[in-house]
């Protein structure tokens, strides 16, 4: 029977150094997945570090984005203010021109009698006889 229990002991011995390879390969592969873990966390906190200064960024551009809409905005409205304003100036001026033009031409007088006449109707036809050199 001491030979059936040393070759029991032989077996269990056998299979505790089996097991403890086993045993050496996990603590190995637990300090891989420990390393892979820490790893992960920096390029993590990295990632995130990142994210943050591009967030960052993002605002500071929309600000400047929102002053420099603001500032088109003003000049714009300022362009088309004195695109307005050089309009009126420059209606004003073909009206005054016109007006000197017809009071000082003899002929525009002549064409303007009858239209501010107060007689009760209009008739085309002196008008452009007045044009031929003729007169009623």
């Amino acid at each position: 029977m001491e030979t059936n229990n040393e070759v029991k002991i032989a077996l269990l011995e056998q299979k505790v150094t089996d097991f403890s390879v086993v045993v050496e390969k996990i603590d190995t592969a637990i300090e891989k997945l420990s390393e892979v873990n820490n790893n992960v966390s920096r390029m993590l906190a990295v990632h995130e570090e990142r994210i943050t200064k591009q967030e960052d960024s993002d605002a500071v551009l929309f600000d400047k984005i929102d002053k420099l809409r603001d500032k088109m905005d003003g000049d714009h409205n300022l362009v088309t203010s004195r695109l307005q304003s050089l309009e009126r100036k420059m209606w004003t001026a073909l009206a005054t021109l016109g007006l000197i033009v017809v009071t000082t031409n003899p002929n525009a007088i002549k064409v303007l009698k009858p239209l501010m006449s107060s007689g009760s109707s209009a008739i085309v036809t002196p008008v452009a006889s007045l044009f031929n050199g003729s007169s009623r």
